[in-house]
């Protein structure tokens, strides 16, 4: 049962990471021409996973993988947005 939860809350780590990354790129740095640079999605994807496990040291049920499932979602979001915003897919904010 305990697995489960671990599981549910790395999937719901991930979904978030990516929806929030990638709404941000697309809304918030649309002007900013450092985010097509090629290493920033790796990079905000290291800095979710450092973040991330710093907040999974202090709840006993999720782990490193829940921290790993947010730092990939996070990154991925990254590089979505900044696809978006390259071929101009600008959603309508929401």
């Amino acid at each position: 049962m305990l697995g489960f939860i671990a599981v549910a809350a790395a999937t719901a780590a991930a979904i978030f990471g990516y929806t929030q990354s990638r709404r941000f790129v697309r809304n918030r740095l649309r002007f900013v021409d450092k985010v097509h640079g090629s290493g920033v999605p790796v990079l905000a994807g290291v800095g979710a996973l450092i973040v991330g496990m710093i907040v999974t040291a202090m709840v006993p049920i999720v782990g490193f993988g829940t921290a790993l499932a947010f730092g990939l979602g996070v990154g991925t979001g990254v590089a979505a947005g900044r696809s978006d915003i390259r071929h101009n897919r600008l959603g309508s904010g929401r």
